[in-house]
């Protein structure tokens, strides 16, 4: 995996578009000079957080004695119900119950709706699929992050410019391009597993 298709797995994984109504639901009683320095905290919370998994992922693989071919398979199929819910579920009613209980710290926001499990399943297969390039994957990482990042950032004009029905089929379409993305892991890993073993 190249660090282009890296960044954009994680980009895809994250959901920022997805979880732009979930943003707006918790933080709608929230003033918007605070609002931004809230989504500014959390993003930075999650970056941690899955920075914190990409360094440790190759030890808990290597302690769980999972093998590469079983993690892109199991990878394949958590990105897979990821992206089918992204395509079929209504992401923003998750924690449409969190909205009005004052400020988030760490929950809902950094975790689960951008360091979620698949997000922080995918850091973890990037490097127990090729440790050495730790730095790449970080720098994938980031990138997607940064990108993320922006768009919650922007999510009030965001909301205003596209509306809940436009970002709703920004969703689906990412969650279109997850779909083939989680496919292509899962078919690597069957491939790995009954071609490529002497």
């Amino acid at each position: 995996m190249s660090l282009l298709s890296a960044s954009i797995l994680l980009f895809l994984v994250m959901d920022p578009f997805g979880n732009v109504p979930v943003f707006l639901c918790v933080l709608k009683d929230i003033p918007y000079q605070r609002r931004q320095q809230v989504i500014l905290r959390e993003v930075i919370i999650a970056l941690l957080v899955l920075a914190s998994f990409l360094v440790a992922g190759p030890h808990i693989l290597m302690a769980l004695q999972i093998s590469e071919p079983s993690l892109r398979i199991a990878g394949g199929i958590i990105l897979f119900l990821i992206a089918i819910k992204m395509i079929f579920g209504a992401t923003e009613d998750l924690f449409r119950n969190t909205a009005g209980g004052g400020e988030p710290l760490i929950v809902p926001l950094a975790i689960p709706c951008i360091a979620g499990p698949a997000a922080i399943a995918t850091v973890m297969l990037l490097m127990g699929q090729d440790p050495g390039r730790w730095n790449e994957w970080l720098l994938a990482l980031i990138l997607a992050w940064l990108v993320s990042s922006v768009i919650l950032l922007l999510s009030t004009k965001l909301d205003y410019v596209f509306g809940l029905s436009g970002l709703t089929a920004l969703q689906h379409l990412m969650g279109l391009i997850l779909t083939a993305l989680a496919v292509e892991m899962f078919l690597q890993g069957i491939n790995t597993v009954f071609f490529n073993q002497v």
